[in-house]
């Protein structure tokens, strides 16, 4: 969570900071382009401190307890509605239905630079082949990964399973409805974008804006950009606003440094809110004893991406792990587990072959989804068909085992239905679409998740207050029966000690 909070917060800065410099010119980037460049993989051109700062001004304004204004965000969302609506019409009003019908030669002929160079022949693969799918099916896939990001927040529905009256009908509508909408958004400005200009040709940091001026409507960019700018503080604020509180219950709980729970004297996490702006403003640059590295937009969405996913799939995992485990009033394991003969209720050996099978579940779904992404080539082969016919049988015998395992009888306000197709489906998609993403995606997420994991064995597991929770009975309940029984010594009388049930 704290992973995909800032990454999201330091992606939607740099993109407020692309839009903002594209209204002004572009004087920041020129500026910052030949006084700070950086030739570094994987980075931007350019240290944006732009981004840096706004990140830092508005934990500076967060830390002394301003809180989000329910009317502006009424508003905001309005202007944003407005905008989107502006953009989708006006895009098919103006837009010219050959840009989705190029072919090779168009892109090898075009004589508009791109980046300040025109394009040539060398570069015509990182430009696709033209037509509505100019990078075909794996690029799509590829792109689906790197914009899942647009659709993250639906799960915020799943929360409220308590608060509706029909859960069971109210969430999944709910939420396709919600994937709906935000699907006819992104699908109607993409369309709009690539009706009204070349897809090759496309401003990465401020499409829009660069749009509208390249069919002449040089005065609509600002109507957009102002649109833009409202969307992207919305969104900056409120992907920023949780981050604290995250750190702040983490802190709280003792998985992370006592300091971060203080609060001040307006019951804000201070230091909590003012750590989580400096982390994300280390997406955007870190100073060697302070480095100065920058990190482009896309790696940024990609980063975001890549956590999202992660989380989904482990979400996915734990539902499977969870629907059969043992029920706390059935400790008994007298019924033994048989393939054919499954028991009728769960119990310790029916769970741990669950857990089993879904790790194994897990194995296959990458073995699968690096095949797939990365051998595609070689599908042709006979022993590559062999490798994936055996792996989608390994894969549907473990399903079906499952399938025939008890579930627990423990019922919640939303039960996830077509147990196990469902998770293992959810987890196979969210693994291939995480397999889409680059190495150097990969990499950073092990660097931050190997940060995680130290801090966590390091500090956490020794200072968690559910540990302590869970030994402080015992203790006291070894005290108070001592001291009853150097009572009943002394007195020759034997009181009733207290019963534990487990």
């Amino acid at each position: 969570m704290t992973y995909c909070n800032h990454a999201g917060t330091s992606s939607v800065a740099r993109a407020w900071s692309g839009t903002f410099d594209d209204l002004i010119g572009n004087a920041i980037a020129n500026y910052l382009r030949e006084n700070a460049a950086m030739n570094l993989p994987g980075l931007a051109p350019y240290p944006d401190f732009f981004a840096a700062a706004l990140i830092m001004i508005l934990a500076g304004i967060l830390a002394f307890g301003v809180k989000e204004s329910a009317i502006v965000n009424k508003i905001f969302t309005a202007i944003n509605i407005l905008v989107l609506l502006f953009v989708i019409i006006s895009g098919f009003i103006n837009g010219d239905i050959g840009n989705w019908q190029l072919t090779e030669e168009d892109i090898i002929n075009a004589s508009i630079p791109i980046n300040g160079s025109a394009i040539n022949i060398t570069d015509l693969g990182n430009y696709g082949a033209g037509g509505f799918f100019p990078f075909g099916f794996d690029g799509t896939l590829a792109g689906a990964a790197t914009c899942f990001y647009a659709f993250v927040g639906f799960d915020c529905i799943a929360t409220t399973g308590e608060e509706v009256q029909n859960p069971q009908k109210s969430i999944p509508v709910g939420i396709v409805a919600s994937l709906l909408i935000c699907f006819l958004a992104y699908f109607g400005v993409s369309a709009a974008l690539t009706l009204m200009m070349p897809y090759y040709q496309l401003s990465v940091q401020s499409p829009l804006p660069v749009a509208f001026t390249h069919v002449g409507w040089d005065p609509a960019k600002y109507v957009v950009a102002v649109g833009s700018l409202c969307a992207l503080s919305t969104s900056l604020l409120g992907s920023m606003f949780p981050m604290p509180r995250v750190l702040f219950a983490m802190a709280r709980d003792g998985l992370l440094f006592k300091p971060l729970s203080n609060i001040s004297s307006r019951q804000s996490p201070v230091i909590a809110t003012l750590a989580s702006g400096v982390v994300a403003v280390d997406k955007l640059y870190c100073f060697p004893a302070i480095m100065a590295l920058v990190f482009d937009l896309k790696a940024l969405v990609d980063m975001m991406s890549i956590g999202t996913l992660f989380a989904y799939t482990l979400v996915a995992i734990c539902i499977l792990i969870l629907r059969y485990q043992t029920d706390s009033n059935e400790m008994n394991d007298k019924q033994k587990w048989n393939l054919l003969r499954p028991p009728s209720s769960p119990t310790p050996s029916s769970s741990k072959v669950v857990s089993y099978l879904t790790i194994f579940t897990i194995v296959l779904a990458v073995v699968l989804s690096v095949i797939l992404t990365k051998g595609i080539d070689l599908v042709k082969e006979w022993w590559m068909i062999l490798i994936i016919t055996l792996a989608l049988l390994f894969l549907l015998t473990t399903v079906i085992i499952i399938w025939r395992q008890p579930q627990s009888s423990v019922k919640a306000a939303f039960m996830v239905p077509l147990l196990p197709v469902l998770p293992v489906l959810s987890t196979f998609v969210n693994v291939y679409l995480m397999v889409q993403l680059g190495e150097d995606t990969w990499i950073r997420y092990a660097v931050w998740m190997a940060i995680g994991l130290l801090i966590y064995f390091a500090y956490g597991v020794w200072h968690s207050v559910q540990k302590k929770r869970e030994q402080t009975p015992h203790s006291v309940q070894v005290e108070i029966v001592n001291a009853q029984l150097e009572k009943a010594n002394k007195d020759g009388s034997y009181p009733c000690l207290p019963q534990t049930k487990l």
